[in-house]
């Protein structure tokens, strides 16, 4: 069963704790590490939250139209989050889209693109496992 309000509830908590992670990244832990590592740390921190609010929307949206509503979160996640993570950055720090960007850059080992990845399979991933471990009925 597609359910958006449980969909967009669970954007939210991901994207509080999305900004509570940034914060205590660029506030705490920024002087103490170089600035890839605390990269690492505002995508690999936030990447078990996401598989567990993935698994949660699995099981409330669980039903023969699974596959809709693990598209509309993996749709829907990742570029709201990408929008949110830009207006902190922009209100907090005054960056510019281009300095955003650069979030993105694989050569440097910028893992944004992996926090971005997780947010779109995790969905798809845990409506899968879910649907699978569904006892069956007769017949179907």
């Amino acid at each position: 069963m597609i359910r958006p309000g449980v969909t967009l509830a669970l954007w939210l908590a991901i994207a509080v704790l999305l900004l509570v992670n940034n914060v205590v990244g660029d506030t705490w832990i920024a002087d103490r590490l170089p600035v890839l590592a605390v990269e690492w740390y505002k995508v690999l921190v936030p990447l078990p939250y996401v598989a567990l609010m993935a698994a949660i929307h699995a099981r409330r949206t669980a039903g023969p139209r699974w596959l809709e509503a693990a598209l509309l979160a993996a749709l829907l996640w990742p570029p709201t989050t990408v929008l949110i993570d830009f207006l902190y950055g922009r209100l907090t720090f005054g960056m510019d889209s281009e300095e955003f960007l650069d979030r993105f850059a694989l050569w440097w080992g910028a893992p944004y693109l992996l926090l971005v990845a997780g947010l779109c399979v995790a969905p798809l991933a845990a409506g899968w496992l879910v649907r699978a471990s569904a006892p069956r009925a007769e017949g179907t």
